[in-house]
């Protein structure tokens, strides 16, 4: 299955640009809905999650307080390595199987860490959706109301808008008008339509 990833910083819009593709119904995996399923209460890895950090860690003792980790994972990289070793394999196999099942005639993996994971490599394009970072800082923390200060270090820990640029296929200038947008999104979907066709 032709598969493109689509991918960018924290606050940048993918959510927005993959429902792009959900109305011209090309399927959508979404990685942060994976990440978040396999740590579903009963899971194994939520267990392992428990055991490191604590009871503290869990929501009325049963689910996963993800405000809590995610300050505490980047407040210090040896929990951060070691979650990522847990959750991202996991992932990736979920990820795997969604796209053996998908029937749309191309599909997208949205991932906001496509790049700094194995991820990319499960796709044939990359399309990257970027925004300057004061705008990132400015959607995550209006959308999250996280600090600023837990906002700047997930930017910190994803990869540099330049290095993300460089290594993608396709990019989107998701600062502009709403029409400009729609007509870059057209363009690309025309042109995955067409790949998927010689992919086949």
């Amino acid at each position: 299955m032709f598969t493109v990833g689509l991918t960018g910083g924290i606050g940048s819009g993918k959510t927005t640009i993959a429902s792009f593709f959900l109305d011209q119904n090309i399927e959508v995996i979404n990685a942060d809905e994976i990440a978040r399923k396999v740590v579903e209460p009963g899971t194994a890895a939520l267990s392992k999650i428990q055991e490191r950090f604590g009871s503290e860690i869990l929501i009325n003792e049963k689910s996963l307080n993800r405000a809590l980790l995610r300050e505490k994972i980047f407040k210090d990289n040896s929990h951060r390595n070691w979650l990522e070793n847990l959750l991202h394999p996991l992932i990736e196999e979920e990820i795997t199987n969604l796209m053996a099942g998908a029937v749309s005639r191309y599909v997208i993996l949205e991932s906001p860490l496509l790049f700094e994971t194995n991820q990319h490599k499960l796709v044939n394009r990359t399309l990257v959706v970027d925004v300057s970072p004061e705008i990132q800082l400015e959607r995550a923390i209006s959308r999250d109301g996280g600090s600023e200060a837990t906002i700047k270090a997930i930017m910190d820990s994803q990869i540099s808008r330049e290095d993300r640029i460089s290594l993608a296929d396709d990019i989107l200038d998701n600062e502009q008008n709403f029409q400009s947008v729609q007509t870059q999104l057209k363009k690309f979907h025309q042109n995955y339509l067409n790949l998927a066709k010689k992919n086949d």
